[in-house]
């Protein structure tokens, strides 16, 4: 532990203290003493003291070789240590030697396809890396990726094994030999272009193995179920999914269990526990025989593998571009760098951006700055960041005052050209399907400028004039590449028979409990209208720790967040575009905008019904409540509170709830704040609502990217729709970008992109 803090000092006396233990019980010779002196070694290498550090691994080596034999595995991670000594010293062919003979010793003993052997492959490449010989440092990763995938293609999602945890697949936690790969491939193609093509597609699949997306996963599940093209099979599929999901609680209850003392422990409800996972076992394994039987591809949807360009290509349309970024760090001697592939369905091109993941990192945030004051601004450690970034300050004062957020065009543009501009040819006239990573998943790329901005651009009045992203082409965002065949080749059109349902405008009474807007607009008006005066940027008042009452929301406290009276016209309106000649049908509003409600239209089969479903509400997500996720607190949806909270209603509607829904939608709208985030601070983008809404079987979303104000976000939803009225041949991405566009040209507020930027879609953007 100290020595993983940096607390050298603290460490070592430790490691000596253990070492004369063992040495004095064990004998000076045993195994455990070889252990010990290994770990004190590690420590000198760290502080630099290699003279201290390679006494102590020989003579660990010595033991291992005498007490377990020269082919034992534990002689392998001895040697590999050493490896790592002698390279740090520059003595790579001494540590060139000791390596290979690692290799052969692990390959030997533990199988071409164990994961040290892996990790073996990838100090060999590490090895040559440092000596910038390309060739083979791209050999070795090439081969260690190869182990990664095949173990990652074999993993747990497969028939006849059930899940045994959330952990990320073993390809992400391995990402950093598949960066090795794309990193030293690509310097091996600018020595030797005739390989170009070839290892281009090569890095494009091994791009993709970096990448774990939950949002990824889930709609792959969703094509699973669509792929077999029999409803009661597709029933089959999602109750295995929903069994293997119940697993994976139980075994975290079964774990924490017995984790807990003695006299805390219940045996009757482990005994429980213990019965039902045994249960999901049995259960599991008799849905593997029917769907072995039924659905022999069944694995093949369950855990896709990485397209190549020519699969992409195969999918694409002709006004496309599917573009695929990969961030970076640095491995010496390459520094931080940023991975760019272009798909066209004729054309392919790999370029490489100076920008790292610290670079994106930093002027993301910046133009987040610009964009979102709650979410970057209002709390210290985000106003003293932007401060850093912007040199600028902004505060609630200004906010208040109605000042416009200090968007930075220059660097908008200078980040456009580091991601976009060696690939605009490529690109031109093309509707672009992204797939962001790293800094990148929280951007919404429309807000990028694709031209220089002069002098009379940086004037406040000026936005309009910048030549956004957004102007010259519409944007979808792909959870991951995979994600395009599962849309497109896997997912089957939707059956569902109408053409909308919405939730909106739940009854609430604002912080005094006086607020009866929202009681007032329980119908869908005669014609559409303009919306009332709605709050400005809409969050959620207090600590989000006082919505709750253990386990459950309080319902008292819900009701006193600000109502969303305009959300009705916003869906009223929705549904009027959508050819509804009484949208009060599709329409729940008020009292009828219940979590009990909601539920019981998935269970009669309504909810799968519609083709469109649309939220407008507020939002929850789990980066906003500190400590509450590690209690389990999960995002969440907030619709009109019950007078008592129970676990069927209690007036948030949470990511597991919403992954229990049965959808068959085209597209659901998420018209409510930040839905594009992750489960925490730490997590993701679209790991929380989104992820929940595409297992439940959506082929879509629409999400925002932070707080949104509520009324500029009815004119943007209502204008998306009303332009796929006016030309229904144009996609959900084409008619959203209609709708900023026009938002920009209003000559109101809504010129600066925190009013018209904030959504994005994800998924099928198309028609």
């Amino acid at each position: 532990m100290y020595e993983r803090q940096g607390r050298y000092a603290d460490a070592e006396p430790l490691y000596q203290r253990s070492l004369r233990i063992r040495e004095t019980k064990l004998g000076k010779d045993h195994p455990s003493v070889a252990t010990t002196l290994n770990n004190l070694a590690e420590l000198y290498r760290a502080q630099g003291r290699y003279a201290d550090a390679e006494p102590l691994l020989r003579r660990s080596l010595a033991i291992d070789e005498i007490k377990l034999g020269k082919d034992h595995p534990s002689v392998a991670t001895t040697l590999n240590n050493l490896a790592g000594l002698y390279k740090l010293q520059g003595r790579y062919t001494d540590a060139e030697a000791i390596l290979k003979r690692s290799l052969g010793i692990l390959q030997s003993k533990l199988g071409k396809d164990h994961p040290s052997v892996a990790s073996s492959l990838n100090n060999l490449a590490g090895l040559y890396r440092a000596q910038r010989d390309w060739m083979r440092a791209t050999e070795f990763y090439r081969r260690g990726a190869a182990v990664i995938a095949r173990r990652t293609r074999r993993g747990p999602q497969i028939v006849g094994r059930g899940l045994t945890g959330k952990k990320k697949s073993e390809a992400v936690r391995s990402n950093h030999i598949f960066a090795g790969l794309v990193k030293s491939a690509y310097r091996l193609k600018q020595r030797n272009d005739t390989t170009s093509t070839t290892i281009g597609s090569e890095t494009f699949q091994a791009a993709q193995w970096t990448a774990g997306s939950g949002a990824a996963a889930s709609l792959a599940k969703m094509a699973e179920r669509q792929a077999t093209g029999d409803p009661k099979l597709a029933q089959l599929v999602r109750e295995r999914q929903d069994l293997v999901d119940e697993w994976q609680k139980r075994d975290s209850v079964r774990s924490a269990a017995i984790s807990q003392a003695p006299d805390e422990r219940s045996s009757r409800k482990e005994a429980r526990n213990f019965a039902r996972l045994a249960a999901i076992d049995t259960r599991i394994s008799e849905i593997d025989k029917r769907l072995a039987a039924d659905f022999p591809d069944y694995a093949t949807f369950a855990h896709p593998a990485p397209l190549n360009i020519a699969d992409v290509q195969s999918q694409l349309k002709p006004n496309e571009a599917l573009i695929l970024f990969l961030d970076t760090e640095d491995l010496k001697p390459t520094s931080e760098e940023t991975f760019i592939w272009v798909v066209t369905k004729t054309a392919s091109k790999w370029v490489r951006s100076k920008f790292g993941t610290t670079a994106l990192r930093d002027h993301v945030d910046a133009l987040r700055c610009g964009l979102d004051f709650r979410g970057s601004w209002s709390i210290s450690e985000g106003f003293s960041r932007c401060q850093e970034l912007l040199k600028t300050i902004y505060t609630e004062e200004d906010q208040r005052n109605g000042k416009a957020l200090p968007f930075d065009l220059k660097r908008a543009f200078q980040l456009y050209t580091e991601l976009f501009g060696q690939v605009s040819d490529l690109i031109a006239g093309k509707e672009l399907l992204i797939v962001p990573s790293g800094p990148l998943t929280q951007l919404p790329f429309q807000v990028l400028v694709t031209k220089k901005p002069n002098e009379d651009d940086l004037i406040r009045n000026a936005f309009t004039k910048a030549s956004w992203l957004a102007k010259h082409h519409a944007i979808t965002v792909l959870p991951a590449v995979s994600s395009l065949m599962a849309l497109r080749e896997h997912s089957k059109p939707s059956r569902a028979t109408s053409p909308f349902i919405a939730f909106a405008n739940p009854l609430l009474s604002g912080p005094y409990g006086t607020d009866k807007r929202a009681w007032e607009r329980q119908s869908c008006p005669k014609t559409n209208s303009q919306p009332p005066e709605a709050n400005s940027v809409v969050s959620v008042l207090g600590k989000l720790a006082s919505l709750f009452r253990g386990e459950l929301a309080d319902p008292e406290n819900i009701r006193r967040q600000y109502p969303l009276p305009e959300t009705t016209d916003e869906v009223c309106a929705v549904a009027r575009s959508l050819g509804l000649e009484d949208p009060d049908q599709a329409t729940y509003l008020g009292d009828r905008a219940r979590e009990a409600v909601l539920k019981a239209r998935s269970a009669d089969g309504t909810l799968a019904r519609a083709r469109v479903v649309h939220f407008a509400t507020h939002g929850l997500i789990s980066a906003e409540m500190e400590m509450l996720v590690e209690n389990g607190i999960e995002p969440a949806l907030m619709l009109t509170p019950p007078q008592m909270a129970t676990r069927e209603d209690d007036g948030l509607l949470t990511a597991s709830e919403i992954a229990a829904l049965k959808l068959d939608a085209d597209w659901v709208i998420l018209s409510a704040c930040n839905t594009a985030a992750g489960e925490s601070d730490e997590a993701e983008a679209l790991s929380g609502l989104a992820k929940a809404f595409f297992y439940a079987g959506a082929r879509s979303l629409l999400v925002s990217h932070w707080f949104v104000d509520s009324q500029a976000t009815v004119t943007l939803i209502t204008k998306t729709f009303d332009a796929m009225k006016r030309d229904p041949k144009i996609g959900r991405a084409e008619a959203l970008r209609h709708a900023m566009l026009e938002l920009i040209k209003s000559g109101k507020r809504t010129w600066h992109p925190a009013y018209w930027a904030p959504f994005v879609i994800v998924g099928e953007g198309a028609g």
